[in-house]
């Protein structure tokens, strides 16, 4: 893993195992299977309502680290995936420092399941969800999932395993995320992963949902775009930059169905023009000592194809800010970059030096699932 992790042969002093379920809520200590015979009674959660939230795990007045999730839920709909809010709370702080929808932030975007592993995040038959992202806090935790959905969870099996008494020093960060979505992004106005956070931390990385504009752009690609990662200070220009959209996430040429350890994409739907990919900086860190922001610019490309389309319909491509030469691009008959407008989503992951930030706070269920 790319967080150390202890030895298998080694106890660190102090530390202790917690499983917080159905059958042990609190995580008690000799409190599992408690008020029953001890046998299977309470694997799951029944009825979830709208509007009800469910404490999955909680500690107080000790250090820690949630270190697994795994939760199955009987309604997997993209409206469930959307509408269920998971929200992570460290050090009594008042808001949340991960709070998204439940379906994107364990990795299935656009709230379609997906069969997939990674380093971070798994649903090994498209049914489940898991996480193994390293969550600190020092002096107590709170992990809770909201449904805002339009209707009820009838079965809610879940369970978070954690420690506590972990030595976590002045140098250890928290776990943050922000989810966003732009429906439709904007012409020459980069899809922002990360607006701009200050503090000291560790960009992990994204989960990424693009539904391309079939209407106005046909099936060409939508993928052009460069990440920028604008570092410590950097305003106008970012420090760092990609070549393209599936360059980032490792492949080229278009994006096709893979998941490997740090980048990947689970869902690659051409005749839906459905896309959910991932990247995570583990090899490859990316610090920040003072600010940061990620984006992502919003552009495609025609071809010998889809150029004869664009043309039919009388629509005028942009390229920067001045207009293409349709009819040159067409006597070519190749290839060009144009400006886009398509649904994007995104869930960014990051640590940070404490546990709030002053980023928005997640929007509300019907922007979520329109």
């Amino acid at each position: 893993m790319a967080f150390p992790h202890e030895p298998l042969f080694t106890i660190p002093d102090g530390v202790e195992t917690r499983w917080a379920t159905a059958e042990n809520p609190a995580g008690a200590k000799g409190g599992a299977c408690a008020g029953n015979d001890g046998r299977k009674r309470n694997a799951f959660r029944r009825g979830v309502a709208v509007g009800a939230s469910v404490v999955l795990a909680e500690a107080s007045g000790t250090s820690g680290t949630i270190r697994r999730i795994w939760i199955t839920i009987d309604d997997r709909s993209p409206e469930m995936l959307r509408g269920l809010r998971i929200d992570g709370y460290w050090d009594g702080a008042a808001t949340p420092a991960l709070s998204a929808p439940f379906g994107d932030f364990f990795g299935h975007g656009l709230g379609e399941m997906a069969r997939f592993e990674n380093e971070l995040f798994a649903s090994p038959e498209g049914e489940s969800f898991n996480s193994f992202l390293p969550m600190p806090f020092k002096t107590g935790m709170r992990l809770v999932v909201t449904n805002e959905a339009p209707r009820p969870v009838e079965l809610f099996f879940y369970e978070v395993d954690f420690t506590v008494g972990d030595p976590h020093g002045p140098e250890t960060l928290y776990l943050h995320t922000h989810w966003r979505r732009e429906s439709p992004t904007t012409k020459l106005r980069d899809y922002e992963f990360l607006p701009l956070v200050e503090g000291r931390g560790r960009y992990v990385g994204t989960h990424v949902g693009v539904q391309a504009n079939t209407d106005t752009y046909f099936k060409s690609w939508w993928g052009e775009g460069e990440v920028k990662i604008y570092l410590d200070g950097d305003r106008e220009q970012p420090t760092l930059c990609g070549t393209g959209t599936e360059d980032y996430v490792g492949t080229g040429w278009g994006l096709g169905e893979y998941a490997h350890r740090f980048q990947g994409c689970p869902l690659a739907d051409r005749d839906r023009s459905l896309y959910a990919f991932y990247r995570y900086h583990i090899p490859d860190p990316v610090y920040f000592h003072r600010d940061i922001r990620v984006t992502c610019q919003q552009m495609g490309c025609w071809d010998p194809a889809t150029l004869p389309q664009f043309i039919g319909t009388g629509l005028q491509l942009y390229w920067g800010k001045g207009p293409v030469d349709m009819q040159s691009a067409l006597a070519a008959k190749g290839y060009g970059m144009f400006e886009r407008e398509d649904d994007w989503s995104s869930c960014a992951f990051f640590y940070l030096d404490r546990p709030d930030n002053e980023l928005p706070l997640l929007a509300p269920p019907d922007e979520r699932l329109r």
